[in-house]
């Protein structure tokens, strides 16, 4: 069955490519596109120690480094591709596939964030093939990508990169379709079996500067992972964001639900405040209870041109001892302060 599916994907893609051949026109080159970032942070924990096991800015009492962000993109006529590369802790492959517990790439000195062609069919219809960000979620691993330094704990939990072949259908401007075929496990561009995840994102545009993505992974090995994502851009000043989830894991129990809301307030036009309120349970699974965790934090962008300073508070609160104090003693929560220096190019 699977077979057939990718053997169905790959005539549509096949037919498709060869009618657009019939209508191509002849277009002048687009120039290379060379994109990316440059971070560097200074966290405190309050306890003198790290304590928040969220990805990123992991480093306590250190001026240390984020990576450097490098992508190159290019178009000509209806094909393009997309390469982008990850150098430093920040980019380190540091996840384990599906949240399963099994170990990922190890930390090596580099990542590949994007590596994949897209074919622009028509102007509403493009198919794409490669190791692609994932379409779940509302935080990436590119810095220049949030606006919280820190990450949330959906994000370490969801899937970072998806591999396989998509196509995506806008009906408007206020309404697209992806589907797709991926391989088995989350964040690896070699399947360790098949292309056996199916994938899903519909989006839709409500209202001006609303939209929202409703996302779905599916795979007898990734397990099933529902997200919504949305934001909503309500005065020039104010923006509003939530990003939702529950993942089941493909077998046995556990898995995790969460919710994190987004408000932003522009006080200038270089100063904005944010914060970010989540909400983050694990589920039950043999004698393991479920247990959750609370966060906020407090974060603002202060902008000098490509060069982003983003002071940041956080407070965490778990329904166990979780964490430890400053003298390493068991305690339900952890506070600390990031600054960090975010260079976009």
């Amino acid at each position: 069955m699977k077979k057939r599916f990718l053997l169905l994907f790959a005539g549509v893609a096949a037919f498709s490519f060869a009618k657009a051949q019939d209508t191509v026109k002849t277009t002048s080159d687009a120039p290379l596109v060379i994109f990316g970032s440059v971070d560097t942070y200074y966290k405190d924990d309050f306890s003198g120690h790290a304590n928040i096991p969220t990805y990123f800015a992991s480093d306590n009492n250190s001026v240390s480094i984020g990576m450097i962000d490098v992508g190159l993109k290019k178009t000509v006529g209806k094909a393009s591709f997309v390469g982008e590369l990850g150098f430093g802790p920040r980019g380190q492959y540091q996840s384990t596939p599906n949240g399963d517990g099994n170990p990922g790439n190890g930390n090596n000195s580099f990542h590949i964030q994007n590596l994949y062609v897209n074919y622009a069919v028509t102007d509403k219809f493009s198919l794409a093939a490669g190791y692609m960000a994932t379409f779940v979620g509302y935080e990436v691993i590119s810095p220049t990508g949030n606006f919280n330094y820190s990450t949330s704990y959906l994000f370490g939990a969801g899937p970072f990169q998806n591999a396989g072949f998509k196509a995506t259908y806008a009906f408007s401007d206020k309404v697209s379709l992806m589907a797709g075929i991926f391989n088995d496990n989350w964040n690896v561009y070699t399947s360790t079996h098949d292309v056996s995840t199916f994938g899903a994102q519909l989006m839709v545009a409500p209202a001006k500067g609303w939209t929202a993505y409703f996302n779905l992974a599916t795979g007898p090995t990734s397990g099933t992972i529902f997200d919504l994502t949305t934001a909503y851009q309500i005065t020039d000043a104010f923006k509003l964001g939530l990003n939702g989830a529950t993942f089941t894991p493909a077998h046995g129990g556990g898995g995790y639900d969460g919710i994190a809301l987004y408000p932003q307030l522009a006080v200038s036009k270089v100063v904005t405040f944010g914060l970010r309120g989540e909400y983050f349970e694990t589920k039950a699974i043999g004698t393991t209870p479920k247990a959750h965790v609370t966060g906020i934090t407090v974060t603002s962008n202060i902008k000098a041109g490509p060069l982003t300073f983003i002071p940041e508070i956080r407070f965490d609160n778990g329904g166990d001892e979780i964490f430890t104090d400053s003298n390493g003693a068991p305690t339900k929560s952890a506070s600390q302060f990031v600054l960090a220096a975010v260079y976009a190019f």
